[in-house]
């Protein structure tokens, strides 16, 4: 059985298309303590999408309102 290695190059302005496109969630979480005691937590989360995207995945997990 032979491995193909797919090298696909593209531009930025593909990459950027496609990450548009499909959208890219980053969510992260960060604690600093010290003895048990917490001296900071941050929280992030950051949402790459185009607003079509955005709007369709939202209104399928009910984050957007609906007007009457």
């Amino acid at each position: 059985m032979a491995v193909e290695k797919a090298v696909a190059s593209g531009s930025l302005v593909e990459v950027v298309d496609r990450v548009l496109d499909k959208g890219v969630v980053i969510d992260a979480f960060a604690r600093v303590s010290l003895v048990g005691i917490e001296l900071l937590a941050v929280e992030a989360r950051v949402v790459v999408a185009s607003v079509e995207t955005y709007l369709k995945y939202a209104e399928a997990v009910g984050l957007t309102a609906r007007a009457a």
